[in-house]
């Protein structure tokens, strides 16, 4: 069954210029950062990571979100920098400064790893 539609097109043309804020910098989060220690010192138990090694890494990770979100696709809306034990998460918002999240990854050292025997059975 053939269905003919009138003779009418519909052409969306979406620009690929950005309307995001370039020039997005660090010291624009020191509050989250800040926030994010707190949180780190307070109910963190992480035996990789003390307090000093978690600011160094967020101050590194924080930068390579920044990197990401400024060079992302036009179509794009995040940029997202992790490691093993933090994610952090730059979201292009209506206002100029893009919303940040800082999340620790849920992780243990003393999970069992599955042997490779174990894994051959389940499949």
């Amino acid at each position: 069954m053939a269905f003919s539609f009138a003779s009418k097109t519909f052409n969306f043309e979406l620009s690929r210029s950005r309307f995001y804020l370039r020039g997005v910098t660090f010291e624009m989060f020191k509050h989250e950062i800040a926030d994010a220690l707190k949180s780190y010192e307070k109910f963190i138990v992480c035996l990789d990571k003390v307090p000093e090694d978690c600011e160094t890494s967020l101050q590194s990770l924080m930068e390579k979100a920044i990197k990401a979100y400024e060079n992302r696709g036009p179509h794009l809306r995040h940029g997202i920098a992790l490691d093993k034990h933090v994610t952090i998460i730059l979201s292009q918002t209506e206002n100029e400064r893009p919303l940040c999240g800082i999340y620790f990854n849920l992780h243990s050292p003393y999970q069992k790893k599955p042997s490779a025997k174990a894994a051959k059975t389940e499949k």
